[in-house]
């Protein structure tokens, strides 16, 4: 059973989440949030294996209520601000994804599902605003650099960041699954990353990826 915990200061969209996520088989959720502040209570105490952050909250917002949780729960943020900086900060605070709040329920759920398989998930949109960000963004900090990486892995890191699944990776290189996530695993390792959406951030970072790639 997945544990969710729902963090929103609108009472209507808790419900409407609740409703929806307890209607799914295999998922519950074990609790509710008003503000940052609350959020970061309820996990603390359900510790639930995903928890839903909205953006804009009293007291504390989410990406600060992200960065407090990210060691206790995933944290997926579902926010209808489509806007680079609330993604590059969610994801630098700890998110392991990234939904707007039009996403389909069917999507969403099964965004649950993967963030609490320990994968990372980004809305379509998500990957060209970042590089976008960090196009425009001066002083941007990098990340030491990706020695060790092999040319291979650099070809992995760049898909990854581009939006591709490990499936699409698999055919665009023309190698198996396993190889695939050998791949990420090896990168995951060397880049001292915790999933998916860090190594994103580690290819922009590292100048791997840039807005005109």
């Amino acid at each position: 059973m997945i544990r969710v915990v729902i963090a929103d200061d609108q009472a209507l969209l808790r419900g409407s989440f609740r409703v929806l996520v307890d209607s799914e088989p295999g998922l519950v959720v074990v609790g509710e949030a008003a503000t940052g502040v609350e959020a970061v209570s309820v996990a603390m105490e359900q510790r639930p294996d995903v928890v839903l952050m909205d953006v804009r909250m009293p007291e504390m917002d989410g990406i600060e209520a992200t960065r407090r949780i990210k060691d206790v729960s995933r944290v997926l943020v579902v926010t209808m601000f489509d806007l680079d900086a609330y993604v590059y900060d969610a994801l630098r605070a700890g998110a392991s994804g990234f939904l707007l709040k039009d996403t389909p329920p069917a999507d969403l759920l099964v965004a649950i599902r993967v963030v609490a398989g320990g994968e990372a998930l980004l809305a379509p949109t998500v990957t060209r605003r970042l590089i976008e960000q960090f196009a425009r963004t001066p002083g941007v900090p990098r990340v030491k650099g990706l020695d060790g990486v092999t040319e291979r892995e650099r070809e992995v890191l760049t898909l990854i960041a581009r939006g591709l699944s490990n499936h699409e990776i698999a055919d665009h290189l023309q190698v198996g699954m396993a190889t695939v996530k050998t791949h990420i695993t090896r990168l995951l390792a060397k880049l001292e990353a915790r999933d998916r959406a860090q190594l994103v951030i580690a290819a922009y970072e590292s100048g791997l990826v840039s807005a005109a790639g």
